[in-house]
């Protein structure tokens, strides 16, 4: 597990540039956290904090954390340990890139249609199942989940074109 990156013949991220990169890529989103707090009010109302006064706080804690991740991360020597090798990235990527399309569906087209696509390709991609059973499971589970939600328990869950279609 801590192999190093001249061992393994350089391939794959050290441990080194992902500390710099996670704490970058965080940082920006606590900025991006900051500037959406101060937008709606960090100040203090007469009925008490603004929407903005928690978020602002809580993204300026994480800022302050990563900066100290970055200089902890550029202040240490590089001693060349594999983060992990870019085919097991590959495959971490593999899983992480259809669920930020599914996340990212889900607004234009629903929940349900964007699971039922995300469960159809992960059963047939990963699974290798036949398309009867993929067909069967990507629609069974998200009519399933459509009745256990909407109708038994009362709990709207974000709806698409499709269901707005039927009347639901």
């Amino acid at each position: 597990m801590s192999e190093n990156v001249h061992e393994s013949g350089g391939t794959g991220p050290s441990h080194r540039t992902v500390e710099i990169a996670v704490g970058g890529v965080l940082g920006l989103l606590a900025i991006v956290g900051m500037y959406g707090s101060v937008l709606v009010g960090i100040g203090w109302g007469v009925e008490g904090p603004r929407a903005g006064f928690f978020p602002f706080y809580v993204s300026a804690l994480v800022l302050i954390s990563c900066a100290v991740n970055i200089a902890n991360a550029v202040r240490q020597p590089d001693d060349g340990k594999l983060f992990a090798k870019w085919h097991e990235l590959a495959k971490v990527g593999s899983v992480v890139v259809p669920v930020a399309i599914y996340a990212g569906l889900i607004p234009y087209i629903g929940l349900y249609v964007a699971s039922a696509l995300l469960i159809g390709v992960f059963m047939r991609w990963f699974g290798k199942y036949g398309w009867p059973m993929v067909f069967a499971v990507a629609i069974l589970v998200p009519v399933a989940t459509f009745f256990m939600f909407e109708i038994w328990f009362l709990v709207p869950l974000p709806k698409g074109p499709l269901e707005n279609y039927l009347g639901y």
